[in-house]
């Protein structure tokens, strides 16, 4: 089935992934501003990945809030305002059948863990 992902690309979401994105570190960064900045990159990371439409429109809105608490002039309690609802929206998201993609989610919600257990 085709469709087109956040990039407006067309792809196949049902057929298996032939190439790999940046790999997710084991563990996300202690620095709220680091996990931050990584929480963003893990997200605009599942934009080029194959995920059913229903679960890509979650995982968009979380990308553009990931990356607003990303900006170096946003204070400490906006930033953390941010990662709450980065939180939920991924919450909402289903598995995508993306190895990759789900890889990248895993770590963004650990990267919103960092951010919000400080």
């Amino acid at each position: 089935m085709l469709d087109l992902d956040r990039n407006g690309s067309q792809y196949d979401y049902t057929a298996p992934p032939t190439t790999r994105c940046m790999e997710p570190p084991e563990t996300p960064p202690e620095d709220p501003a680091a996990a931050s900045d990584a929480l963003a990159a893990h997200l605009a990371a599942t934009a080029e990945r194959p995920i059913p439409p229903a679960t890509n429109r979650w995982l968009g809105e979380a990308e553009a809030v990931a990356q607003d608490a990303a900006s170096d002039d946003i204070d400490p309690a906006t930033r953390r305002q941010r990662v709450q609802q980065v939180a939920g929206l991924l919450a909402e998201a289903d598995a995508t059948g993306d190895e990759s993609a789900d890889e990248h989610i895993a770590a963004a919600r650990a990267c919103c863990q960092v951010i919000l257990d400080r």
